[in-house]
């Protein structure tokens, strides 16, 4: 009997057997929004509208970036509910409504810190666990990931100044946040530390930020990344349409245009 389990055929079942461990083990990794299981070793990046985001590292570390949900219009409605996220860290680029709008709120409920401007994290009243405030050139390390601070042309009241955010992640990829910036000459500075693989880029244009077009040239101008993902747009009329964005970046293919509620895996 046991010859006949050894021989020359057995293999296939041996590998039905270890792909149906694989396939369990893979099953008992939730998604924190309920998206099919979290690939290990991968970073997975889920647009909630406008500039929030929710990325999980390749280690598992969940981040909500500049979470604006509950009055966002472009937030689908399954996505609005602040108690279902249960982040390692809430991090806000600056103060405005449209970035930190339900941050507070987020940190009070599931107890995860914010990471932002020093002056201004202090206004919110969290406890001191919970206040991880930094400036421009600081690192804070949450988890597997290490948070850096880097400038942003862009306002900031009532406290604070505006800044981005590149995520140094344990697998050598860095990630670029740019908050609500408008290109400047210093973000050669930011790709010679850092060299992002991928950027969150702001292309909303109107009144408040730079437009598609010169989004573009400040990737052309600075950076090399591999993933760029347009945010900061489509959520009020005054700003660019996602056909204006696919316009200013065409015929790159790193472009990867999400819809809201979309995660991706890289």
């Amino acid at each position: 009997m046991l010859r006949r389990l050894l021989r020359p055929a057995a293999p296939a079942l041996w590998l039905a057997m270890l792909g149906a461990v694989a396939l369990a083990a893979r099953s008992s990794a939730t998604n924190p929004l309920g998206h099919p299981p979290r690939p290990a070793g991968k970073i997975t990046i889920t647009w909630l509208g406008h500039a929030s985001f929710l990325v999980v590292s390749p280690g598992g570390t969940q981040l909500l970036l500049d979470p604006w949900l509950r009055q966002n219009p472009s937030t689908p409605d399954s996505l609005k509910d602040s108690s279902r996220y249960h982040p390692a860290a809430i991090l806000v680029t600056h103060s405005h409504f449209d970035h930190s709008g339900d941050a507070k709120a987020i940190a009070l409920a599931s107890g995860a810190p914010v990471v932002g401007s020093y002056d201004w994290v202090q206004t919110l009243g969290l406890p001191a666990a919970q206040v991880m405030g930094l400036n421009v050139g600081g690192t804070v390390k949450v988890g597997d990931v290490t948070i850096h601070a880097v400038p942003a042309v862009h306002g900031s009241v009532p406290d604070g100044r505006p800044m981005g955010f590149v995520l140094e992640f344990a697998d050598g990829r860095n990630l670029y946040d740019t908050g609500d910036t408008w290109i400047f000459g210093d973000m050669a500075l930011i790709q010679e530390l850092y060299r992002p693989a991928i950027i969150l880029l702001n292309v909303g244009g109107g009144p408040f930020t730079e437009n598609p077009q010169t989004a573009a040239l400040a990737v052309r101008k600075y950076f090399r990344p591999n993933v760029i993902i347009p945010m900061h747009y489509g959520t009020f009329p005054i700003l660019a349409s996602a056909a204006d964005v696919r316009a200013a970046f065409r015929g790159d293919r790193r472009l990867k245009v999400m819809t809201p509620g979309e995660t991706r895996v890289f």
